[in-house]
């Protein structure tokens, strides 16, 4: 299994990242040209709401993270299959087809160096090579995105370990961390990958609020990291805005255009019992305010680099695994300090993440609702990258899915 695992992977490597022209410098145009980008979530690091099958293989609660499916004993078996098809060259080519300019592609630490006596499967590295190639080969640009940190920069299990005591910023990880960021800079901040490495962005989501070194400890990383990429080479560095308003990180990391850092914002309308129960106009009209009170006032370029077509939460397992949906009433989640945060019914969930079972009036108010999303991030922001590419069974999440269905607007 072994012996056929890799032959299949450097046969892809060999054909997929071979590049017979000259290559071209085309750097993004930030500033005069709006991103337009999806998200590869769900490939180099594991959500249980993307692809339930991979979780739904164990008894319940046994595994609900990649760090917890690293300990099982098939878990190299089954992350190589998952990332040997869950991307693939046609993928990239549907994504440039339908006016799309750049993918963000989430990976672990791990995928580079392990952490202390950390779980994770290695390998996943090869695979971002292999994407690597095949954007240039589709013309796309690439985001780099450091998804999950040592310890846990957020407690959620988009990070790679679902924890109540999220512990990044003590101990070594910081330091482990900015390795990583070494690691990555020093291969891919390179010349040879100016014509298709569009940003390398820092983390993902550090919920600052919650971790030891608070907002210090995350700016003091920043710091870091930034002067680790600029060592190597002038790749745009990226970091996301540590759930603060992006317009209290003027100031720093400030410089013209692309020297600077860029900053990147996530705005969802479901993570909350108030937004699940807004009906899909009001998620609408809500879109202009929302963008400008976090869209406005930047010293840097200011990116959303993650939304979706989401006006509930019915995705399985979006908000953990095992832990219900607000939309339907079923949320049940326990708090730090013992407490439980629940929720009142607003819907069925029945059909929502079946878009072959959406009626009209869902499929034009989702258009209509991804348009207004849209229109406010190029007015206001250097542009957005969608979250996801797509999903097993969310069709609210899932780009392709949408296009398929003719929901997604035609970008023009």
């Amino acid at each position: 299994m072994k012996m056929h695992w890799n032959s299949l992977l450097l046969a892809a490597l060999t054909v997929g990242s071979t590049y017979g022209g000259v290559i071209q410098k085309r750097s993004f145009p930030y500033g005069s040209r709006p991103v337009r980008g999806v998200n590869l979530g769900g490939w180099l690091v594991l959500e249980p709401w993307i692809t339930p099958s991979i979780f739904q293989q164990f008894p319940a609660g046994q595994v609900v993270d990649e760090y917890t499916l690293g300990q099982q004993p098939n878990a190299a078996d089954i992350l190589k299959a998952h990332w040997s098809t869950w991307a693939t060259l046609a993928d990239f080519q549907k994504i440039a087809d339908n006016g799309f300019n750049l993918v963000r592609i989430p990976c672990g630490y791990w995928a580079f160096q392990k952490y202390e006596s950390d779980t994770y499967v290695t390998g996943a590295a090869d695979y971002l090579d292999l994407a690597i190639g095949w954007a240039r080969q589709t013309g796309l640009q690439v985001w780099i995105d450091l998804h999950g940190a040592p310890s846990s920069q957020n407690g959620f299990d988009n990070s790679g370990q679902r924890t109540g005591t999220p512990e990044w910023t003590s101990g070594s990880s910081v330091s482990a961390t900015e390795d990583v960021i070494r690691i990555i800079a020093q291969k891919y901040a390179q010349p040879a990958y100016d014509d298709v490495v569009a940003g390398i962005e820092l983390l993902n989501e550090p919920l600052m609020s919650s971790l030891p070194g608070g907002r210090a400890g995350t700016q003091a990383f920043y710091q870091d990291s930034f002067n680790i990429v600029r060592e190597t080479g002038q790749t745009s560095v990226i970091f996301h805005d540590g759930f603060a308003t992006p317009n209290t990180w003027n100031g720093f990391l400030t410089g013209s255009g692309g020297q600077g850092a860029l900053v990147d914002h996530h705005e969802y309308q479901v993570f909350s019992n108030a937004d699940v129960a807004l009906t899909p106009e009001e998620h609408a009209a809500a879109v202009q305010g929302r963008t400008e009170s976090w869209g406005t006032g930047q010293d840097k370029f200011l990116f959303c680099g993650e939304w979706s077509a989401a006006m509930t939460d019915c995705a399985a397992a979006l908000n953990g695994y095992g832990i219900g949906a607000r939309y339907d009433g079923t949320y049940s989640k326990q708090n730090p300090d013992g407490s439980y945060s629940s929720s009142t019914f607003v819907g069925s969930c029945g059909s929502i993440n079946y878009i072959d079972q959406w009626t009209e009036y869902n499929k034009t108010s989702t258009t209509n609702y991804i348009q207004a999303q849209i229109t406010s991030f190029e007015s206001m922001t250097q542009g957005w990258v969608f979250w996801n590419f797509k999903t097993e069974a969310s069709a609210e999440w899932d780009l392709f899915r949408l296009i398929d269905a003719g929901v997604w607007p035609k970008l023009s």
